[in-house]
């Protein structure tokens, strides 16, 4: 179908304060400050506030090599809930935990449960593989906490948006792959799948749509700049040799998104391994614009079925 109509305006508004940034004499760090903020003012402008939760603390844990942030947000505080540890996105060199408390505290009131967001380390000072420890130390940690959290740890899932998708498809391939954590479902959305950037969506969307061909290049040398890195498991979950024995799924892909063929061919790998798996894909939509609320009503329909999708699971149907 074509472009949704809400969302032109916000492509041509990010892309003018894109280019009037100058991030030709900016450093990264620089970068990624600048980015960061415009992420949080489009954020205020077009999704809805988080509702208040009973109890939220961050957590500093040590991780290989150094610290990182958890933050856990409990929606109710008189019986242990099940957990879901979330990883966010940002091309793997962007974003943080704060920016996304409210996308944390609706899921956690809406699925009732403890929702971890884990602020992992970022690149390009900390390349593959530190996101992917850091988000598994995340769980493991979750696991290992879960009587002072109030969590049941026989039902935790994963999940995360692009970059994060990425880290929620891998997490649970290293859970299975070294005995760790046994989890009760994944989602993975808008994922980055394949670092080889390989699918014909890659070329088809790359240009126009907000995330690029080009920029996902650059990411992915911050991240991974050795091509033989980009063909590890643990960085490019679509090229697993094995995706059996991984808690079920329920994967988004958008219509104009240059990443939706990887995210679509990564559920089809999952599903050919005997992996329950659901998929939607948001038309007429771009990365990302399926959480703007505000500007495509649309939108509301995709998250509440991503938040069926972890009540049945998490609460043990």
């Amino acid at each position: 179908m074509p472009l949704h109509p809400g969302i032109q305006p916000i492509i041509d508004a990010i892309a003018a304060a894109s280019r009037s940034a100058g991030t030709a004499t900016q450093t990264v760090a620089e970068r990624r400050t600048a980015m960061d903020a415009m992420t949080s003012a489009t954020f205020l402008s077009v999704s809805n506030a988080g509702p208040a939760m009973a109890d939220e603390q961050t957590h500093l844990i040590d991780v290989a090599g150094g610290q990182i942030r958890v933050r856990v947000y409990r929606p109710r505080v008189d019986t242990a809930l099940p957990a879901y540890v979330y990883f966010h996105g940002g091309g793997f060199w962007l974003g943080n935990i704060d920016l996304y408390d409210d996308s944390c505290r609706a899921t956690a009131a809406a699925v009732d449960c403890v929702v971890v967001a884990v602020g992992y380390r970022l690149a390009p000072e900390h390349r593959f593989p530190t996101a992917a420890e850091d988000c598994y130390a995340g769980l493991c940690w979750t696991v290992e906490h879960a009587s002072m959290l109030g969590v049941d740890s026989s039902h935790i899932a994963v999940g995360g948006g692009s970059a994060g998708g990425n880290l929620a498809a891998v997490i649970p391939l290293m859970a299975r792959d070294r005995g760790g954590p046994m989890l009760c479902a994944q989602v993975l959305d808008i994922p980055v799948t394949d670092l080889t950037m390989s699918s014909p969506s890659i070329t088809s969307n790359g240009e126009g749509y907000l995330l690029t061909k080009a920029s996902m290049e650059e990411y992915r040398a911050y991240y991974a700049p050795d091509a033989a890195t980009r063909m590890n498991p643990y960085a490019s979950p679509l090229l697993a040799a094995d995706h059996s024995r991984l808690p079920p799924a329920f994967v988004t892909t958008c219509e104009y998104d240059p990443l939706r063929d990887e995210g679509e061919q990564y559920a089809a790998k999952l599903i050919a391994a005997g992996v329950p798996v659901t998929v939607q894909r948001a038309l007429g939509h771009i990365h990302g614009s399926h959480h703007m609320v505000k500007l495509a009503p649309d939108a509301a329909v995709y998250g509440a079925r991503v938040e069926t999708f972890l009540r049945y699971h998490l609460h043990g149907a």
